[in-house]
């Protein structure tokens, strides 16, 4: 009976059980809590990359200009005149895709225009175009060059942008007033994502049919 009893309050065979299941219990702890740490860890880490990728993008422009000159046609055909104290009816000029750059919607592209009269930015929107005396007049609009003939500007294409300033027959741009002999203008081409494409030109002091700066 003694022994019996000296065995049942024995309680040194336990210790090695006991012992294992608070480490295995610890263990268990342990990867539950590096499992939510990793997770987390990779999940900011996506964040972050999410969030230097789009600030890479906003910050760097997809669009650049094809050549160096602005074209303005100072035609009357366009709505213009020449001499000294001409004025501007087309300005257009060529755009390609930068390098390493994401591909732009035209049809999601604005176009803002600042001269030393003021200042105004238009969305591209077909139904912007208005019929004029001399046929179907828009504020601009785009022509593929060397394309798919989409609306995408992509890698290796050209596109061309035009922008009646006449205000002969459309008055879109009249907040810009005449694009004269002489006058700065500022033209931003600028992307639903990326920033904008900007050039800054002096007009010169006289105007031909076909005059580039």
């Amino acid at each position: 009976m003694r022994g019996v009893l000296k065995i049942r309050r024995d309680e040194k065979g336990f210790t090695g059980l006991e012992a294992a299941i608070v480490l295995i219990a610890f263990v268990v702890v342990a990867a539950v809590f590096s499992y939510v740490m990793l997770g987390a860890g990779f999940f900011t880490t996506q964040k972050s990359k999410k969030v230097v990728d789009t600030g890479v993008q906003q910050a760097s422009s997809s669009l650049t200009l094809d050549g160096q000159y602005i074209y303005l046609n100072c035609s009357s055909l366009a709505g213009g005149s020449t001499g000294s104290d001409g004025h501007a009816g087309l300005v257009y000029f060529y755009v390609t895709q930068t390098a390493g750059g994401t591909p732009v919607d035209l049809n999601k592209t604005s176009v803002a225009v600042t001269t030393e009269q003021g200042y105004q930015q238009i969305f591209y929107n077909e139904t912007g175009c208005a019929m004029g005396t001399g046929g179907f007049y828009c504020p601009w609009w785009y022509e593929g060059v060397v394309s798919d003939n989409d609306n995408v500007v992509e890698q290796n294409e050209k596109y061309k942008i035009l922008i009646n300033v006449s205000n002969d027959e459309v008055w879109a741009w009249d907040e810009i007033g005449q694009l004269n002999p002489g006058d700065e203008v500022t033209i931003e081409v600028r992307p639903p994502i990326g920033a904008p494409l900007s050039v800054t030109k002096t007009l010169p002091p006289s105007f031909t049919n076909l005059t580039y700066v």
